[in-house]
């Protein structure tokens, strides 16, 4: 089942459901993506039987879909927490940066700002590029209600859906926030998601472990800058990033959990998923930096199951604010 939302003038928009190829969609009777996850069991089967229509050309009110005219699949969501799942990313930054190692078996997330999503082809306002503005290419999960204590295993049952997320980030301001350790506020600003909203059944023998194997490719200005595998080297699976942030709390229904910036040790054939990481390889292989993006930049992602754009495409213009 792939879902989207349309926007309609309201903060959520409205629920549809789209057809495999995402040349059509039909709206849901549940009216918003947060509705449907805050009723999951009452609602599915209502949902899978329209995609079943959807996929065959019968549903009611059945149309062309514009994707331009989509928000993002949550616009806005209860909670987004963001994991660093790739231990790859980590190591390149510390032996760049000459930062210390962080000791811990366990996962690391922060909270981030949750009350807007930008959509898929969204221009992107940003106060200055002196902040150093970069992209970070994610994938993530979406949650019905998580009770405090579950195992991964438990956990597992509860992600309903699997999203594409650009979570930008602002270099400059980072480790300013870093140093207070109260965490980001500044240098963290709107992620933007793509398209569709899949249930992970759908990607069939890509998802697995609670790892998508999807290639997340990425082009800047028009120019391949990585193309990295989301389950090759994902030290955590999204079951226990949500286990972990469950252990002393429930989570609501709605709650989005990123896996990080997809990384690899085979950066140097397949590139990276963030300038920063990019800008860390410069540095270790005696290069210049790559410079950050300006305004007019514009960063394309897309994710594929193989051949399938399972999610769509994000593709976005930096702007001033």
């Amino acid at each position: 089942m792939r879902l989207a939302t349309q926007r309609d003038g309201t903060p959520d928009g409205r629920l549809l459901v789209v057809a495999r190829d995402g040349a059509s969609a039909a709206l849901a009777r549940v009216g918003t993506l947060q509705a449907a996850l805050d009723r999951w069991t009452e609602v599915e089967a209502e949902l899978r039987t329209l995609a079943e229509a959807v996929e065959v050309g019968e549903a009611p009110g059945q149309a062309a879909l514009d994707v331009s005219t989509l928000a993002a699949p949550l616009p806005r969501a209860w909670q987004w927490l963001d994991g660093s799942a790739y231990p790859e990313h980590g190591r390149l930054m510390q032996q760049a940066f000459d930062l210390p190692a962080i000791e811990t078996d366990r996962p690391l997330m922060y909270q981030g700002m949750s009350d807007q999503f930008l959509g898929a082809l969204d221009d992107v306002p940003l106060p200055s590029e002196a902040d150093g503005i970069d992209f970070e290419g994610e994938l993530g999960v979406i949650v019905d209600a998580v009770p405090m204590g579950v195992t991964p295993m438990q956990a597992l049952e509860h992600i309903r859906l699997v999203v594409q997320i650009n979570d930008w980030s602002l270099r400059a301001i980072a480790p300013v926030e870093m140093k207070t350790g109260f965490g980001w506020v500044q240098a963290k600003p709107a992620c933007s998601v793509a398209p569709f909203a899949v249930t992970p059944t759908v990607l069939g023998d890509a998802w697995r472990d609670g790892r998508v194997a999807a290639t997340l490719a990425i082009d800047l200005n028009g120019k391949r800058f990585g193309a990295v595998d989301g389950a090759e080297e994902m030290a955590f699976g999204f079951h226990e990033l949500i286990a972990h942030a469950a252990r002393t709390r429930r989570l609501c229904a709605g709650t989005i959990v990123g896996s990080g910036t997809l990384s690899t040790s085979r950066h140097a054939a397949v590139g990276s998923s963030c300038l920063s990481e990019g800008r860390a390889i410069d540095v270790i292989s005696g290069r210049s930096p790559t410079p950050f993006m300006r305004f007019g930049d514009r960063v394309r992602m897309e994710a594929r199951v193989g051949d399938w754009p399972a999610f769509g495409i994000i593709d976005q213009r930096v702007v001033p604010a």
